[in-house]
């Protein structure tokens, strides 16, 4: 293990989390006059409203993920239903992220939740959210022509807390897309098969998980 501080640049907690999904649905509702259900995406197998579901869907699973404890949940389905009107899918997005911030703001610092990629903290999930709130309204801005840009702020906090072996000397969102295996950085290989640590930071090895999977 790495000597590691638990804490980050910026704490990842409820907050964090209500701060990124304002900013992801200012730039949807920017783009809320597409016709989302028929908007693919380049490089995925998804449309606009098909991501912006996902994004709803995985804050109410890492709610009740944190709530469940260190045992996969796994008995019943949610889902968010892609053919609702964007502004509705918008408003699920926004209501599913105060419930996680009141789950995670409420959570003792002993908890841990389940997730495939380890067993998170609070801040694990709240981080885990906020990449999605941003990683994914690139996508959709990518379907739709447009850019999306969050803020430098929260790309850092949330790139430092689950990708701590990411480069620390370059623009943080776009280093944030590069460890999503969205984009390229010039001089480090393309991430494939990328995955986050969402366990505290002080159990991280020092190793990039991929690197990992290839010994």
């Amino acid at each position: 293990m790495i000597d590691l501080p638990t804490g980050e640049d910026a704490p990842m907690d409820g907050s964090t989390v209500l701060r990124t999904a304002g900013e992801c649905a200012r730039f949807l509702h920017s783009i809320s006059d597409r016709a989302w259900t028929t908007v693919p995406i380049p490089g995925l197998d998804w449309t606009v409203a098909q991501v912006v579901a996902h994004i709803g869907e995985c804050l109410l699973w890492y709610s009740t993920d944190l709530v469940a404890g260190d045992e996969e949940l796994s008995t019943m389905d949610m889902s968010v239903r892609p053919e609702s009107a964007p502004a509705d899918l918008v408003a699920t997005l926004n209501s599913f992220a105060t419930v996680l911030a009141r789950v995670i703001d409420g959570a003792p610092p002993q908890v841990r939740g389940w997730h495939p990629h380890g067993l998170a903290d609070a801040s694990g999930f709240a981080a885990m959210a906020c990449d999605e709130m941003l990683v994914h309204p690139a996508d959709a801005a990518h379907g739709v022509g447009r850019a999306f840009v969050p803020s430098q702020e929260l790309s850092h906090a949330t790139l430092r807390r689950l990708f701590p072996w990411a480069p620390a000397d370059t623009e943080p969102w776009t280093t944030l897309l590069w460890a999503n295996g969205r984009a390229d950085l010039p001089g480090h290989e393309r991430q494939v098969g990328w995955r986050w640590h969402c366990a505290p930071l002080a159990e991280w090895d020092g190793v990039n998980p991929i690197k990992r999977s290839l010994t």
